[in-house]
């Protein structure tokens, strides 16, 4: 098949469009027009109050605030997100952060700080951190302070430099209180009482000064006496810590045998009672017997008397602890009728029955 070149190119020709867009043409004759009424001046001086007033666009981040001056006076205090002040001179916005929590060291200074071999290098200040007890004694006390903004007004306009301020006033209320206290418990078990103390006046100093500040935490880092002293006063710890134990062994020494003895107590208490109930009922059963047989007795006595001698031998002939000796009557007539016999039926020594008649006799004259 053979293609005709020229028609299809003459085909495409009549198929084809153009899309026409705006004229600017006369859009730039008229600009050329207004231009040349204004000067280049003048363009250039709106354009720059036009960027002056852009200017005053400011936006605060989540975690601060934006307080705004006016004439280097205070105006007012705007939220997080975009805001807008007049271009400066006239207005002018400082944005503190007021959530973050800021650091100050007392007593020491952090020179590096290696997160990946996690070592840290200080710098001590002995200048802040020798303080002098209640007792007259010198100990060394680093502590960290911990705070945030609580009023930017304040913070801003009310104190010229706020870290060298609250380190003064915490330096000032540290000494205060380890100045109350004696070293033993400033060493030893009141340091917690020490750093709420601290806190508590170091909060009402800011207060005073109307500084904004609102204090966090007083935490101390380490506390030890000069290192001219630090073996003996090791010596003495040591010792009150054998103290404390010692006391703590007793008193769980006291505590496991003062109960066990108090419980035998109330055993031989129980069973005494018991002894003793069992011996009063005893002894009321009898007295009850006893006045009943009575009454018996005298309606009978004969037959009573009777009845008590056969109730006595059988009670006496029944008892296997007892050892008898059975003799007939016949064997009765040839006998004494008191035999000086042991329990084993054997004749008694003549001097244990000498003694024994003796016995005997003084006991009838005493009937």
């Amino acid at each position: 098949m053979n293609w005709d070149w020229e028609k299809l190119q003459q085909r495409k020709e009549k198929n084809t469009f153009q899309v026409k867009g705006p004229d600017f043409s006369s859009f730039e004759k008229k600009l050329g027009k207004f231009k040349g009424k204004i000067p280049g001046g003048t363009v250039l001086l709106i354009i720059a109050i036009l960027l002056w007033l852009l200017s005053g666009i400011y936006i605060v981040e989540p975690d601060e605030v934006g307080v705004v001056q006016r004439f280097g006076k205070f105006e007012r205090i705007t939220p997080p997100g975009p805001h807008y002040h007049l271009p400066y001179p006239i207005e002018k916005v400082l944005t503190p952060k007021v959530t973050r929590i800021q650091r100050l060291e007392i007593g020491f200074r952090t020179i590096s700080n290696n997160l990946i071999s996690k070592t840290i290098q200080y710098r001590l200040v002995p200048e802040e951190s020798l303080m002098l007890t209640g007792d007259e004694n010198i100990v060394d006390v680093q502590f960290i302070v911990q705070y945030q903004i609580k009023n930017p007004k304040y913070y801003l306009f009310n104190i010229a430099d706020p870290h060298k301020t609250v380190k003064d006033a915490a330096e000032a209320a540290m000494r205060e209180v380890i100045g109350n206290s004696d070293i033993d418990s400033v060493l030893t078990t009141g340091k917690v009482l020490i750093q709420n103390e601290t806190k508590k006046l170091l909060q009402s100093i800011l207060d005073k000064y109307h500084s904004g500040i609102k204090v966090i935490a007083v935490q101390l880092q380490d506390v030890h006496p000069p290192k001219q002293v630090i073996d003996a006063f090791k010596d003495v710890a040591s010792a009150k810590e054998d103290k404390i134990r010692f006391i703590n062994e007793a008193e769980a020494y006291r505590n496991d045998i003062i109960p066990k003895t108090r419980g035998q107590v109330a055993e031989i208490l129980n069973q005494a009672e018991a002894y003793k109930e069992s011996i009063v009922r005893q002894a009321k059963g009898k007295s009850a017997r006893f006045l009943s047989i009575l009454k018996e007795y005298k309606k009978a006595p004969k037959v009573t008397r009777e009845r008590l001698y056969l109730e006595t031998l059988e009670q006496i002939l029944s008892n296997p602890s007892v050892k008898k000796i059975i003799l007939s009557k016949e064997a009765s007539k040839a006998v004494v009728p008191y035999l000086f016999l042991n329990e084993n039926g054997e004749p008694l020594p003549k001097k244990n029955s000498a003694s024994k008649i003796q016995k005997n006799q003084k006991i009838k004259r005493s009937r």
